[in-house]
């Protein structure tokens, strides 16, 4: 057997090895139980800060079960969590701190192999991106959806139908208590968001790209069927301790084009573009939007779930999930892709056997997520067309410019504000320089004067992300972004905005002289910050189309 990368802690002739075999002992873990044996981290991100990952204070225990029944020895070690709701301005901000933090622990501690337990938005990427950094042996373990959320006789999704509910609130059709009541039910479970948000689509996008195993990734949190994934992952951990196969050996680019595959099939998250684009870089993987698009053409959109569709993600499991999804996609799957189970993709996917359901079919002909460039933006930017209002997919209107979300909620909750339902709303300097960290404000909320006229979605244009559990005519991501001195920082309301979809074409109807013009006397919004991680953020993140990681955490070409 080959020598265990733990067994360097421990086996030298110096004091140092002796004090850790010490330090075990006051564990009360015998030599009998630990020597000589497999060391299995298990990378928490439980947190009362992030509800979407309280459950793993549980779910570690079933991981350490399988471990131990294994032969192994389980670690357990705490990273920097990332809760959703609860950081400002977002997420985003700090998914490369704790991809640092999760790549250092790996790299500095006696461990064999991983096992990383992710739920919230940004927690499956950033372990996946200090993973793949670390290069020792991984496996993720999803947290899984919350159950669907009931509210006066209707099935809810949170986020999706959340923010439709709002919107009546802020017409005044709801009140206050109608408000604290659907609270209760829109969210009755621990668990991520139940649609295919962001949450969702990076789930599936693991075990699309092989790093579960297979069927892991939709079954709900309380579901008895995520406590046993987690168990079995315990005890592949110990063979991939010995055995492998490492996250290089994993994700490839076959696994990337496969999950990229899967992520148009399901119309998922645009915020998944954005972590694939980091993964890939921490590998030395070649990956650019361009590749996002061309497989987008050749895939088509075959999950009927929320915010595009109908059904939630206990549906989506309940339908035979990720590997009933890439049964479906046939030979647009890479089936010779390893996977941490130890076996080719393929080999999987044929296991699975299908029945009768309605959540998986034929929707359309290309993938959910399509890449738009122009002179707004010549690097790129995205809109989840499966979520947005076909007759708007081609369509030419007046800018209205918003500086900031401030400004933008100020004017959107105005009922003197009166935009004309063919206006395009855009909103700069929310970009990862600009927000700082991108945040999800590119959903801008409709004008209340158009919702008291029957007016559910416009054109709505930003340098932002937004949530995966948003729908609406939305083009986000664009790059580079306002702050990085990009067209969007010049763009004037009552400018000319054309969008085409089927062109893939994001434009602002000026001449080149006269944007050059305009840019020549733009003034910077945001100044470097003065100090700390804000400044290492300022000096080193990379814009959208590059997936927003620091160049200094790539691997050396």
């Amino acid at each position: 057997m080959a020598k265990l990368r733990s067994q360097s802690w421990f086996d030298r002739r110096e004091y140092y090895s002796f004090a850790r075999k010490s330090t075990w002992r006051a564990q009360g873990w015998t030599a009998e139980a630990t020597d000589g044996k497999p060391i299995i981290g298990i990378c928490n991100t439980a947190s009362d800060l992030n509800p979407c990952n309280k459950h793993f204070t549980e779910l570690v225990e079933d991981v350490k079960r399988g471990v131990w029944a294994a032969g192994g020895v389980p670690a357990e070690f705490p990273v920097i969590s990332l809760g959703e709701m609860f950081l400002k301005p977002t997420a985003m901000l700090y998914r490369n701190l704790m991809s640092m933090d999760v790549e250092e622990m790996i790299r500095a501690n006696p461990m064999d192999a991983v096992v990383l337990l992710g739920g919230c938005d940004k927690t499956i990427p950033a372990m996946l991106m200090g993973a793949a950094s670390a290069d020792v042996p991984a496996i993720v373990v999803p947290g899984g959806p919350m159950l669907r959320g009931t509210w006066r006789g209707q099935t809810l999704g949170s986020g999706t139908d959340g923010r439709k509910l709002f919107d009546l609130y802020r017409e005044e059709k709801l009140s206050e208590n109608d408000m604290e009541d659907l609270a209760c039910g829109i969210a009755r479970s621990p668990g991520h968001c139940m649609v295919m948000g962001t949450a969702s689509s990076m789930a599936l996008v693991a075990e699309a790209m092989g790093m579960t195993l297979p069927g892991a990734a939709a079954w709900p949190a309380v579901d008895g069927r995520r406590a046993a994934v987690a168990e079995q992952s315990g005890r592949r951990a110990v063979a991939m301790a010995l055995e492998g196969p490492k996250p290089s050996e994993v994700m490839t680019r076959a696994a990337f084009e496969n999950a990229i595959t899967a992520l148009m099939a399901a119309g998922a998250s645009t915020n998944a573009v954005v972590h694939l684009l980091a993964i890939a870089g921490r590998l030395g993987v070649p990956l650019a939007l361009d590749d996002f698009e061309e497989i987008s053409k050749r895939t088509p959109l075959l999950v009927d779930a929320k915010p595009h569709g109908k059904y939630l993600m206990e549906d989506f499991a309940y339908a035979g999930g990720a590997p009933a999804l890439m049964q479906m996609l046939g030979e647009r799957i890479d089936g010779s892709a390893q996977t941490v189970a130890g076996e080719m993709i393929g080999e999987a996917i044929a296991r699975f056997e299908p029945w009768p359901q309605d959540v998986l079919r034929h929707l359309q002909d290309t993938g959910g997520i399509q890449v738009l460039r122009g002179n707004l933006a010549p690097d790129g930017a995205l809109i989840k067309s499966s979520a947005a209002s076909p007759e708007l997919l081609r369509h030419v209107g007046r800018a209205i410019v918003f500086e900031s979300k401030d400004e933008m909620l100020e004017r959107v909750n105005d009922e003197s504000f009166t935009p004309e339902a063919s206006d395009v709303l855009v909103l700069r300097n929310a970009g990862p320089l600009g927000g700082p960290g991108m945040p999800e404000w590119g959903q801008i909320p409709m004008p209340k004067s158009l919702l008291a006229k029957g007016v559910k979605d416009m054109v709505r244009i930003s340098d932002a992300r937004m949530s995966g559990t948003s729908f609406g005519t939305v083009v986000l991501h664009i790059s580079p972004e306002a702050a990085a001195g990009g067209a969007l920082a010049v763009v004037q309301t009552g400018d000319q905005i054309r969008l085409d979809v089927t062109e893939r074409k994001i434009e602002v109807m000026l001449s080149d002289a006269a944007i050059a013009d305009r840019l020549a006397s733009l003034q910077p919004v945001r100044q470097r910050p003065s100090r700390g991680y804000a400044q290492l953020f300022w000096d080193h993140i990379e814009q959208a189309h590059l997936g927003c990681d620091f160049g200094f955490l790539k691997k050396e070409k």
